[in-house]
């Protein structure tokens, strides 16, 4: 191909790239493709002299959306130049001294202080044009929202999400249609929301690392008391160290060793002049400044042999593809997976069973395929779902095909359903995690509940499983068992029947005399009768127990189980209509759960605030100048202390 149309390819394919990454929060090629065909772009255009006009190495990220106001930034945004050579780095900085920081892995954001409170603050966009999203920065959780100097302050800075934010918040959305990938991917969705509530949610963190002006302050001609200054004034500064020629390889290695403990995404290190004056004297070419340069970590690259692929079916519907190779050392941690995304990946790779492949961490954590040294193709796509084997289709989705389970009700999808099952309020199975879950449910061991106590027929299999090992099976093996001895209610709970929670369990288990065939042949007449219940609910339990598939689920289910009937005492009766709150530690109960249940099995309920129809509040400290304490006083509620309840209602 002539070197003209390799440029014209080339720029295709890396804005192409680029817009999934910055616009539309997907990826569609690994750091070390992009990197690689950006070099071989730059070797073209240096080689030649043609420099496309939307090329990559003269636009600066991709155009900002829609969604938000746009604003022009005072001066342009530039990316900054790169080297992966630590010798370059050294010889770039020369007798100079600089600072050396984290490049963060976020949202570049500009922020604009005046008279002391946040004015302003708009993202980097294409680098010339950004989204204003103030609402939103004042939501950052470290961001100062009044600071003392009042003169006017415009910085920059990276907004993140650590990678434990990142877990806890993948971990809370089962209902979207997908987790994010990546921490800088939900940090980008979290800071351009138009609800700001949203954005409050995420944990979202602000970290300085260029203060651009600062009305009226000067800073002895050092970037450092620049730094110094920002962190007077209450914000977060990207951690630095100040370095020269005689120590930057050492502070290079201690970044290096710092990765792994570090809960800040980081794709590298920054080098930044600390001579201000000799900084702004040294200008900038057309899209890098030359105070500043940026160090991407030399990719540790092995060569291993592609074993398998693992095809994974998740809670979306997407069947998402791991390459499964013989165990490398990588960073120091052995690695033997990694994720491949999708078929269009698989088929860019060309990958096939025994290949040479060669593999790497991405920013030193992320394993990835790097590339495919032999290329057989020789990968069969599954044309059955392997947690349901129910058929599949490949979705091509904006020219990425994908791998899609049919089965609306597969049992990888129904995720929720089961983390529900396993909760300590229905059979409280400990140690089985969501993520476990969605391992024995992707590998095809759990299509239905009774399932979960039958997996000691795959005891070697999860055994040899990622992150498991026999004392881990061991235990979870014990906590299976221990759930099988269990009571109607939580059995009546855990089922997940549509607006029947626990309150709900409980009420339906009174009335029938803790009989699961009763309530399981009750018609909608009988059971929206029942105080508490209603049609809504009465609908949804008569639907749930007359879908033959669901009630062949609960008869299998209960022939796993030892369900005992709690014994039925003459004062069941003894607190109906009445109404209690529960407040403070208590002194006769472990729990206040303990003392809800026993006032729920009395015929009482138990709420959550006190209102006008609250029989009493039980609390052991009555003359307490709590919230709950002055409501009940405002509302001629009777505050009572525990002994004075069991005394007065239990005896």
């Amino acid at each position: 191909m002539e070197q003209s149309a390799r440029i014209h390819e080339l720029v295709n394919i890396l804005n192409s790239a680029s817009k999934a990454y910055y616009a539309e929060d997907t990826e569609i090629m690994s750091n070390y493709e992009y990197d690689r065909l950006y070099d071989e772009l730059c070797a073209l255009e240096d080689e030649t002299g043609i420099v496309l006009a939307n090329s990559p190495t003269r636009s600066v990220g991709y155009e900002s959306v829609d969604e938000l106001p746009r604003e022009r930034h005072a001066s342009p945004m530039l990316s900054l130049d790169k080297t992966k050579e630590r010798e370059a780095l050294r010889d770039w900085l020369g007798d100079q001294e600089a600072l050396l920081s984290w490049k963060l892995d976020g949202l570049t954001i500009v922020l604009t202080y005046e008279n002391g409170e946040l004015a302003k603050a708009v993202t980097r966009g294409n680098g010339e044009v950004g989204e204003v999203i103030t609402a939103n920065a004042g939501c950052f959780t470290n961001l100062p929202a009044v600071i003392p100097f009042k003169g006017e302050l415009i910085l920059r800075g990276e907004a993140v999400i650590g990678y434990r934010d990142f877990e806890k918040i993948n971990a809370m959305i089962a209902d979207a249609d997908s987790k994010y990938k990546n921490p800088r991917n939900l940090c980008s969705g979290s800071v351009r929301q138009l609800n700001s509530e949203i954005t409050a949610q995420r944990h979202v963190q602000f970290y300085a690392f260029n203060l651009v002006s600062a009305q009226g302050e000067t800073f002895d001609n050092s970037r450092q008391a620049q730094f110094e200054f920002l962190s007077r004034l209450g914000f977060a500064v990207v951690e630095y160290h100040r370095v020269n020629k005689d120590n930057i390889l050492d502070r290079i290695d201690y970044f290096a060793k710092s990765i792994e403990d570090n809960d800040i995404p980081s794709d590298g290190l920054v080098l930044t002049l600390d001579d201000l004056a000799y900084a702004r004297s040294l200008g900038s070419t057309a899209k890098f400044p030359r105070d500043s340069i940026a160090f991407k970590w030399a990719d540790e690259i092995r060569e291993t042999h592609l074993k398998y692929i693992e095809w994974s079916p998740s809670r979306t519907g997407l069947i998402n593809p791991v390459a499964v190779f013989e165990p490398v050392e990588l960073e120091g941690t052995t690695v033997e997976r990694a994720s491949v995304h999708n078929i269009s990946i698989i088929e860019s790779l060309e990958l096939g069973v025994g290949d040479v492949i060669t593999v790497y961490k991405a920013n030193m954590i992320i394993p990835q395929i790097a590339d495919n040294l032999t290329r057989s193709g020789k990968i069969d796509i599954p044309t059955i779902c392997p947690a349901c084997s129910a058929p599949v289709s490949i979705m091509n989705d904006n020219g990425t095909r994908t791998l899609v389970c049919t089965n609306r009700e597969c049992s990888a999808k129904m995720i929720k359903g089961f983390t529900l099952f396993v909760s300590r309020d229905a059979m409280q199975i400990d140690g089985m995690s969501e993520a476990t879950l969605e391992k024995l449910i992707g590998k095809g061991m759990i299509h239905e509940y009774a399932d979960i106590y039958k997996l000691d027929a795959y005891k070697e299999e999860i055994c040899q499983m990622e992150g498991f090992g026999e004392k881990s099976y061991d235990n979870l093996h014990e906590s299976i068992e221990k759930s099988r001895s269990t009571n109607p209610v939580r059995v009546i709970y855990s089922l997940g029947i549509p607006n029947v929670g626990l309150s709900n369990a409980k009420i339906l288990c009174r009335f029938f005399d803790y009989d699961l065939d009763r309530i399981r042949s009750a018609g909608a007449d009988e059971l929206s009768a029942i105080e508490g219940i209603g049609d809504v609910i009465a609908g949804s339990i008569v639907s749930y127990f007359a879908d033959p598939k669901k009630s062949r689920a609960v008869d299998n289910l209960i022939e796993c189980l030892n369900i005992e009937k709690p014994e039925i005492s003459g004062n069941e009766s003894k607190l109906a209509g009445m109404t209690f709150v529960i407040t403070g530690a208590l002194n006769n109960y472990s729990n206040r759960n303990e003392l809800k249940e026993i006032i729920e099995q009395m015929g009482g309920k138990v709420a959550g605030s006190v209102s006008r129809n609250t029989t009493c509040l039980i609390n052991n400290d009555v003359t307490s100048s709590s919230s709950k304490n002055q409501k009940a006083r405002e509302l001629g509620v009777t505050i009572i202390s525990e002994d004075d309840f069991i005394s007065e209602y239990l005896k």
